[in-house]
């Protein structure tokens, strides 16, 4: 085949090129050699060659060239590479498709290619190229100070996060092209879910953030982080779901649609996606502008910080976070000196079920987060989502944050057909569901009533080691000749969404009706 061939449909001579680029920079900045790096630069300079204004044109059919452009201009300055990131995005608009058409290959949105991204405002097509074009787009945004990239992200930012995001931060609704619905259609029996979009969406909310500087940013990675994107690893390490589900029916199966997970695929983008996201995540927990320190993520752990004023801190983590909001860390700059740390409080953690109206908690208050340094409980003001604590700091000081860690109902907007009269479970970050082995050997006859309230319990011996939620619950049954409905109590029992299908395949549920009436029995494949 001809070189550089269908690049507007698959590009994966381009697809390929921008992965080596990310690995590249990856080994450079880990290692400090240039034995790979350089490799990537020779390639790179071959691109500059072939495509650009006056040379050849394309809109790449699968993103990711332009994030690894981005980063090889931040560590080498050329601007070609920045130059040529931008020019592929601009080129995204100019093909000529079917004016009549009507499915989304027709039109050019499954490639996002149906107008210019600076006249965009709604997430469309394939969910994977779609986040690696928005994060290349922030990317940008933020080098350049591009304001119609900057309005063009931000308004397709808030079509996902209002409209298109399913309720533990998976994207990428409809099975047929693995891609994004129409708004609010969020169908959970066929919830297709990659767990590659998850990945893209790590990448790009926290470019979000890098650009905007506020925490529903790192609220949305978090969500997506800890649920349905490590969904997508099992616990044994080396088998994967490349498809999410949101409820799993005995009397309803789909053939893109996974009931367990696999050691590898034809196509197996989503295991090595997650090798190489695992390992980037402490790249997330942390950042610094001026003399300010940005806590974004909660686990154990050490890092090293250089403020601007030449002063040197080192932080200490520790907690038993997402299991536990009582977050302790150690302050020890190199001398005494005054900066600010930024500690992001969870939307979840002021009763926010989400940065806009697609998801609400139905329980109207919640406990404050308390701060105390040095055993001191202290006042605080909270900027972007941000608890900031801006002192004269020295080494050994302390500060802990008591994040409330209650257990949180979750409704949907009543836009989102699939989830009216349902409700979900939340705590802390983690979103519930309930699995067949822990109720009864089924969940989709399961109701929640609205008022139904829950204890926890820590079971290190299940899972390896969850909080599980427990409730009372109502099972609805049919009678062997169908013509008899009969309820009766049963206990209940949610787990992390994380974990499940470690057990066997069964009946799971993400959202359980409140009554009887929204309750479906039936549903069968069409």
């Amino acid at each position: 085949a001809e070189r550089w061939s269908l690049e507007h449909v698959n590009s994966h001579e381009l697809y390929n090129a921008g992965h080596m680029y990310e690995a590249a920079y990856a080994h450079y900045m880990a290692t400090g050699k240039r034995n790979f790096l350089d490799i990537a630069l020779k390639n790179a300079d071959l691109l500059v060659s072939v495509f650009g204004p006056d040379k050849k044109h394309v809109a790449p059919g699968h993103e990711i060239v332009e994030m690894g452009l981005v980063k090889l201009y931040r560590v080498t300055g050329k601007k070609e590479y920045l130059d040529l990131a931008k020019f592929f995005i601009d080129e995204r608009g100019k093909r000529k498709y079917d004016a009549n058409g009507k499915t989304p290959w027709e039109i050019g949105s499954y490639w996002q290619d149906n107008k210019p991204v600076v006249e965009q405002d709604e997430a469309v097509g394939h969910a994977v190229r779609a986040m690696y074009l928005y994060s290349a787009v922030a990317d940008i945004a933020a080098l350049t100070g591009d304001t119609s990239y900057l309005h063009a992200i931000d308004k397709i930012w808030e079509n996902v996060v209002g409209k298109k995001m399913y309720v533990q931060g998976s994207l990428g609704a409809i099975p047929d092209g693995e891609r994004f619905g129409d708004n609010y259609q969020l169908p959970n029996l066929t919830a297709y879910n990659e767990t590659c979009a998850a990945i893209g969406n790590v990448y790009w909310n926290y470019r979000m953030f890098l650009l905007h500087g506020d925490s529903k940013y790192i609220d949305i990675l978090e969500k997506s982080l800890y649920n349905g994107l490590i969904s997508g690893v099992g616990m044994d390490g080396k088998s994967f779901f490349y498809t999410n589900g949101m409820q799993m029916k005995n009397s309803f199966t789909h053939s893109s649609i996974e009931r367990e997970r696999s050691g590898w695929f034809e196509c197996s983008c989503c295991p090595t996606n997650i090798c190489r996201l695992i390992p980037s995540v402490p790249g997330y927990m942390y950042a610094q502008k001026g003399n300010d320190i940005y806590v974004n993520l909660f686990m154990n752990s050490t890092t090293v910080v250089n403020l601007d004023n030449k002063q040197q801190v080192e932080l200490v983590q520790e907690n038993n976070y997402p299991w536990d909001g009582d977050l302790k860390f150690t302050v020890n700059p190199k001398s005494n000196t005054s900066f600010g740390l930024k500690i992001r409080i969870p939307g979840w953690a002021h009763n926010e079920a989400f940065p806009s109206d697609l998801y609400k908690f139905e329980d109207g208050t919640t406990e404050n987060t308390v701060i105390r340094v040095n055993g001191q409980q202290v006042d605080y003001t909270v900027s972007n989502g941000y608890a900031v604590i801006s002192r004269s700091w020295k080494k050994n000081d302390r500060l802990e944050v008591i994040l409330p860690m209650e257990v949180k109902k979750i409704a949907a907007n009543p836009k989102v057909k699939d989830d009216i009269g349902l409700m979900a479970i939340q705590r802390g970050p983690l979103v519930y569901c309930a699995e067949w082995a822990d109720n009864n050997g089924k969940t989709s006859n399961i109701i929640l009533p609205g008022e139904s309230q829950f204890i926890t319990e820590y079971r290190k011996d299940l899972l390896k080691g969850v909080v599980v939620l427990k409730s009372d619950a109502i099972a609805v049954d049919i009678s062997d000749d169908g013509k008899n409905i009969s309820t009766k109590k049963q206990a209940f029992i949610a787990i992390p969404y994380y974990s499940w299908a470690h057990r066997g395949v069964g009946e799971m549920n993400v959202w359980f009706p409140k009554k009887v009436k929204d309750i479906d029995l039936i549903a069968t494949n069409p």
